[in-house]
């Protein structure tokens, strides 16, 4: 019953004593320079894990939307209602610009075909 005691006793205090920075001036900044490094990687480590975790979330949202919009029900066919009848003016102006539409069109259709057409 007292090892594991010691034993838990011994495992806390072995950090403390490793961190013990040495008496030699050059040795210990050779430590500090360790520590700093050490340090440095565990920031990284984290960052790394972060983003990973990040990168999961993302995921996990984007999946979660589109289960949510997958079980919405669609949305009713509403036709659109017929064009409104305007004055005879009106009518025959829009008759006019449709031709005129038409027209222009069929003016680059032909020279393009025109064109295809060519003897060789």
């Amino acid at each position: 019953m007292i090892r594991p005691i010691v034993l838990a006793a011994l495992l806390c205090a072995a950090p403390a004593a490793a961190q013990v920075p040495p008496v030699d001036a050059f040795a210990r900044h050779r430590w500090q320079a360790e520590q700093h490094r050490l340090e440095m990687d565990r920031l990284r480590a984290r960052a790394d894990q972060r983003e990973a975790e990040a990168r999961r979330q993302a995921l996990d949202s984007r999946l979660t939307r589109l289960e949510i919009e997958a079980r919405r029900p669609p949305e009713p066919y509403i036709p659109p209602p017929p064009p409104t009848l305007g004055s005879p003016e009106e009518e025959r102006a829009a008759r006019e610009a449709a031709a005129a539409r038409r027209r222009a069109t069929a003016e680059g259709v032909g020279q393009i075909d025109a064109w295809l057409d060519r003897p060789r």
